[in-house]
């Protein structure tokens, strides 16, 4: 009886070993697949992501001053799925839907809807096709994301205001840019520290073109650069540090514009299928731009 204990004693020990050994290796979807990872074929990856920026405060010509509040909110629904046995090809489509205020109103007031004349404006803005692939097999975390974002508004600005000798009193409430986008989106990540750190990077490039009368922004090219640092407490809690740099090139030099922002946030793992984003940035210099804050939150399942 007493060898019997034992041996029923070392069983439950070993069992607890491994058990605890599993656990250890299995990672969440948040720790997996960052947006370097490619989904597996049948996968599916829908993410759904909404953005806050207000600003009382701009910079142009050189000059910095304050500004009454402007308000721009855009929420974008990202959907992947996998296509390729060998897992290094994904398909999808980005939809683009955005709500802007100005004038000094409320930064709530973007979720009014309410198209008051010469202050708001609300729709859907764009969609997107978009292939992401690995373009290198040895180097599984490195991932390229094209997209053409169509427009889907017919006029950038609108709802002018004029005084009654016929002067504008505003420059029309801006919704978005009624242009093309060929966005190239370069992804790549490193784990390090035992997989408790991550370092991920991004460089967005975004070439604008259409119609010169129909855009302000066509033939200029954005670059956005970014770097975030993640620390994971837990497989499904993670906080991170990120800092960016965006730059507007004009090629026809008509207009450029620069901006970094810092900021951090955390991710938490739900559900084994569903996780939740939060992140906040500050607009710390600029150069023709706001200089305002973001508040995002996003929700994303895969299975």
């Amino acid at each position: 009886m007493k060898k019997l204990t034992t041996l029923l004693f070392i069983v439950l020990i070993a069992f607890n070993g491994f058990s605890q050994e599993e656990d250890q290796e299995e990672k969440s979807v948040i720790q997996e697949y960052t947006p370097s990872i490619l989904l597996k074929k049948g996968q599916w990856d829908i993410k759904w992501f909404n953005n806050l920026y207000t600003e009382t405060r701009a910079t142009f010509n050189g000059n910095e001053a304050d500004i009454p509040r402007n308000t721009f909110f855009t929420s974008t629904l990202d959907i992947f799925t996998g296509i390729s046995e060998s897992n290094r090809v994904n398909i999808g489509l980005l939809l683009e839907f955005r709500s802007n205020v100005v004038g000094g109103r409320n930064a709530l007031d973007v979720f009014s809807f309410d198209g008051e004349f010469g202050s708001a404006r609300s729709g859907f803005t764009s969609i997107a096709p978009a292939i992401k692939f690995n373009p290198i097999k040895s180097v599984s975390n490195f991932t390229i994301q094209t997209a053409l974002q169509i427009p889907l508004v017919d006029n950038e600005s609108e709802d002018f205001i004029f005084d009654q000798n016929g002067n504008q009193l505003n420059n029309g409430v801006f919704l978005d840019q009624n242009g093309f986008i060929l966005q190239n989106r370069f992804f790549y990540d490193y784990s390090f520290g035992n997989g408790d750190w991550q370092l991920f990077t991004e460089l967005n490039t975004e070439y604008n073109f259409g119609d010169d009368n129909d855009s302000f922004a066509n033939d200029s090219l954005r670059l956005t650069p970014g770097l975030f640092l993640s620390y994971f407490p837990s497989s499904k809690f993670t906080v991170l540090a990120l800092v960016q740099h965006s730059q507007l090139i004009d090629i026809n030099n008509d207009f450029s514009q620069d901006f970094t922002a810092v900021g951090g946030g955390f991710k938490y793992q739900l559900t084994k299928e569903l996780n939740v984003e939060t992140l906040y940035t500050n607009f710390v210099r600029g150069n023709d731009t706001g200089l305002g804050q973001t508040f995002n939150i996003g929700l994303r399942a895969l299975f």
